[in-house]
């Protein structure tokens, strides 16, 4: 296997990846921003949108980590990704003929386990394959994916427009099913021996790093949880027109893309990843204190531009350290928990406190992500390399 992993010629073991994240984050960028638009238009109310969401990413919380640990005692990153990526676009096209909760609710659990694991692996798969960056940046993969994500939402309005939603739960069935093909082509990842199911766990929870890592990102990252919820009714809500909201949206996305393809390695490669996450910390605290202050268009273009450090810088920074504070067999569980507790629940934290707090102090409520972000500051020092 290792013979595999490293005798891929670096291009065609880059573009292989490449193929992958397109598809994968395609197929996210498509479906994403349409699912409950279509299961409104299939009869589901707001509050049963409401529960099925919430239980589906219920599902994803628990799924991912026990997929990465799988994959880590199996050696199995490359068919858990797979069968992963194939029970997402099965899942997908299994909405179509559905209407109502009842008949909803079986496809979207199953679209919810199928998409849990699918980044994580294939970061764990990346990371390896890259190593180091001796034969590709895992910047580059990743800004391909964030560059397809941006793709696929427009595709999904255009799709929409022609056809309705069928059409875009199609497409993004489709992406998803040609990914899982793609990961089959990838070199084999790191992986362990069998051994007890939370013994991966227990190991990883045991390292001070890897610990740190974690929090650092759930502070980060979860202090854009307000952003993501409110930055759009607060924009309207000061008279900003729609299309001018959403260009200031694409700058953030552009810079995230620009930071992972040709920012994001080059200047961790200098500072090194906990002065990175010092960086996107601030570039954070900086970010909110604007929302908090002022709707000038300027101003805001600005803040927005600062999403390439306070998300992308962050995410590579933190996938550096989980590289070097982690053992090789262990790496898949790694990113899934740091994808779970550091990203996903972090995030539902955050965006249940944020409605709370947009609702009783309006703007001024980014103050309190501003205080969030910059509480990642004191766990830096720890972060460095002895």
């Amino acid at each position: 296997m290792e013979r595999r992993a490293t005798g891929a010629g670096r291009w065609g073991g880059l573009a292989r990846f490449l193929v992958l994240y397109a598809a994968l984050y395609g197929a996210y960028g498509v479906l994403s921003p349409v699912l409950p638009g279509f299961l409104a238009a299939r009869g589901l109310t707001p509050g049963e949108i409401g529960l099925l969401l919430a239980a589906a990413g219920a599902l994803r919380l628990a799924v991912g980590p026990l997929a990465g640990a799988f994959a880590d005692r199996h050696r199995a990153g490359r068919s858990v990704l797979a069968a992963s990526l194939a029970l997402a676009g099965l899942s997908a096209l299994a909405h179509l003929p559905g209407t109502g909760l009842a008949q909803l609710i079986g496809p979207a659990l199953l679209y919810a386990a199928g998409t849990a694991a699918p980044a994580p692996l294939a970061d764990a798969l990346a990371l390896a394959a890259a190593r180091g960056g001796a034969a590709f940046q895992y910047g580059w993969v990743r800004g391909a994916g964030s560059a397809a994500f941006i793709v696929g939402t427009a595709a999904a309005g255009w799709l929409i427009g022609l056809h309705g939603f069928a059409a875009a739960l199609l497409a993004s069935g489709g992406l998803f099913l040609a990914a899982g093909a793609a990961a089959l082509a990838l070199p084999a990842g790191p992986g362990g021996e069998a051994g007890a199911r939370w013994r991966g766990f227990a190991a990883l929870v045991a390292l001070p790093r890897f610990r740190r890592t974690v929090l650092v990102a759930a502070l980060v990252i979860g202090a854009h949880a307000m952003h993501d919820g409110f930055a759009m009714i607060l924009w309207r809500s000061a008279g900003i027109a729609a299309t001018t909201a959403g260009l200031l949206w694409s700058v953030s996305v552009a810079a995230e893309v620009l930071v992972f393809l040709l920012v994001g390695p080059p200047l961790l490669a200098r500072i090194g990843p906990a002065t990175g996450i010092a960086v996107a910390a601030c570039a954070g605290g900086l970010r909110w204190a604007v929302l908090a202050s002022t709707t000038a268009l300027p101003w805001l273009a600005a803040a927005e531009s600062l999403h390439g450090l306070s998300f992308a810088l962050l995410h590579l920074a933190c996938l550096s350290l989980i590289e070097a504070s982690t053992p090789a067999d262990l790496r898949t569980t790694a990113l899934a928990l740091y994808g779970t507790l550091g990203l996903g629940l972090s995030g539902v934290a955050a965006t249940l406190a944020s409605g709370a707090l947009y609702g009783a102090f309006g703007a001024s409520a980014f103050w309190a992500m501003a205080a969030l972000s910059l509480a990642a500051l004191p766990l830096v020092p720890a972060l460095r390399d002895r």
